[in-house]
């Protein structure tokens, strides 16, 4: 139910003089992240404009502002749009969760931005329609090893290792994982996901374990078919919906 506001309130808001008052500007940033041959990637986009020009940044930009009583978008929303504008990958297809607010004076030597970051989660099998676009040059997947090296623009490093820390931490009791799998898999090739984002090896006993208890809460579910393996074929599973 709307509130309505009362007219001493009313008063007050018609008086009101935003631009008396010091304002951060507001931006998202994406921390978009695919396994592509065995390797954790995040996609960087190369920045057409300073600051930074032509160096690698994460997708994102400035939230729409409004003005008056039409404030502009909501955070998730801006996420969503840059993701679309940026990448090309449909939103709906995608998962993406608010992860944290990077706030830093100074971090962007334009002006004071305050920066809400968002993870987003790419199957392998979309990984391969990203494409630049926006006010992007270009986009590309970097191994997360390979960023040990590459100069990223503002405080995107911090921003990436803190959500690759997040992603870790949820592997362990969500079903985070249906969003890095293709739509089935084998249990063989399930484990050596959570190998690869873990960076550690998988005992195949400890994980077949775990497995069945996914399997047990309805977390996964057998799906149609087998895959072709050196031996003999292999049952395929997928994740439930969420």
């Amino acid at each position: 139910m709307k509130r309505e506001p009362s007219a001493e309130e009313k008063a007050f808001l018609e008086q009101y003089r935003p631009q008396d008052y010091p304002r951060p500007a507001v931006a998202v940033d994406l921390v978009i992240l695919t396994i592509i041959d065995a390797q954790v990637r995040v996609l960087l986009v190369k920045r057409k404009e300073h600051p930074f020009k032509g160096g690698w940044a994460l997708p994102g930009g400035f939230v729409r502002v409004g003005s008056g009583k039409e404030q502009g978008e909501d955070l998730d929303a801006a996420a969503r749009r840059e993701l679309l504008e940026e990448t090309g990958l449909d939103p709906d297809r995608v998962l993406i969760e608010q992860l944290y607010t990077f706030g830093r004076a100074g971090r962007d030597p334009r002006m004071r931005v305050i920066s809400v970051a968002y993870v987003a989660l790419v199957r392998p099998d979309l990984a391969p329609i990203v494409r630049a676009g926006g006010d992007v040059s270009d986009a590309d997947w970097f191994s997360i090893e390979s960023l040990k090296k590459q100069e990223l623009a503002f405080d995107h490093r911090e921003i990436v290792d803190t959500a690759l820390s997040r992603i870790r931490g949820k592997l362990e009791y969500s079903n985070i994982a249906f969003d890095l799998v293709p739509l089935t898999f084998t249990i063989p090739e399930l484990r050596h996901v959570y190998a690869i984002v873990l960076d550690r090896e998988m005992d195949p006993g400890n994980f077949r374990r775990k497995f069945n208890r996914m399997l047990e809460d309805g977390v996964i579910e057998r799906a149609p078919g087998k895959r072709i393996t050196a031996s003999k074929p292999a049952t395929v599973y997928r994740f439930k919906r969420r």
